[in-house]
């Protein structure tokens, strides 16, 4: 991985199959990142705030400092983990094989599992322009505040000790209860996160489901992408219409170590992918009847 300075930026020299930063940072694993322009996104995460430009072979690290990059967003862009081993195993399976070579340049984000976990726990029932409007007003409201308008993601003591009257004007509706749940069971010793990163996948599972709110798809949501707990399959109705169209004797076992990397190509490539959608899987109907 060859980064080098050019004046208050940092430039990584990578080739865009290798990570692709529009559909990664766009795919609706994580939600503080906005498109600025045709190949740039700009956002906040681990309270730093990032502008990255894409060109087909460099990123560039827009007023990033080398310590920065090296603590925060080598980790967080996962850009330590080889890709290619899990492309090629993927790739012996047509749709994945198609997802690949539609969108292959999708990473799955090391997110704060914390700010992960409530962010999908609001995107219940809910749809990304809201959900990102509802955890800004959220940051706003409760997280510290990092350069002019710009504030970060509260921590669970920023949330503790808050009522239902304190979340009115931030447009959660019923979610304030489980955030408030969750936050209360972190906060006395109920709910371990780092706990949650290591131990049996299933016992995480019961663990996350143990908060008011969470049922199989915010778990899911929550493992993968707070947790990187790249095993964990979040169902939506996308992923649905995949499995009864696709995969109708279920999904390949030999990928389930890797299968919420594989549902994200595959999540990525039917959603925006038109001409790859057949006409019965965009009305609901499958040709596995």
């Amino acid at each position: 991985m060859k980064i080098y300075k050019r004046e208050n930026d940092l430039v990584l020299d990578i080739p865009i199959e290798q990570i692709n930063i529009i559909d990664t940072l766009d795919c609706g694993q994580c939600f503080r990142f906005t498109k600025t322009s045709n190949n740039t996104m700009t956002g906040i995460a681990h309270g730093r705030v990032l502008s990255l430009t894409q060109t087909k072979n460099e990123i560039v690290f827009h007023d990033t400092s080398q310590d920065d990059f090296n603590d925060i967003w080598v980790n967080y862009l996962d850009l330590h983990t080889d890709y290619n081993p899990l492309k090629t195993l993927l790739s012996s399976d047509d749709t994945l094989k198609k997802a690949l070579e539609y969108a292959g340049g999708i990473r799955i984000v090391r997110q704060d599992s914390f700010e992960a976990l409530l962010s999908f726990i609001i995107s219940q029932n809910n749809n990304i322009p809201r959900i990102k409007n509802s955890i800004n007003k959220l940051c706003k409201k409760f997280g510290k505040n990092i350069i002019d308008d710009v504030y970060a993601f509260p921590s669970v003591d920023d949330l503790h000790n808050l009522s239902k009257e304190d979340f009115s004007d931030i447009g959660l509706g019923y979610r304030d209860d489980y955030i408030i749940d969750c936050v209360n069971k972190i906060k006395n010793g109920e709910l371990n996160l780092e706990n949650i990163k290591n131990m049996d996948i299933e016992d995480a599972r019961i663990t996350l489901r143990t908060i008011k709110g969470i049922g199989p798809k915010v778990a899911e949501c929550a493992l993968l992408f707070g947790f990187y707990r790249i095993e964990a399959f979040p169902i939506d109705t996308w992923i649905k219409k995949a499995l009864k169209y696709y995969y109708p004797n279920g999904f390949p076992v030999q990928f389930q170590d890797y299968a919420g990397i594989a549902q994200q190509y595959i999540f990525h490539y039917i959603r925006t992918c038109k001409d790859a959608v057949p006409e019965e899987l965009k009305s609901g109907k499958s040709k596995n009847k």
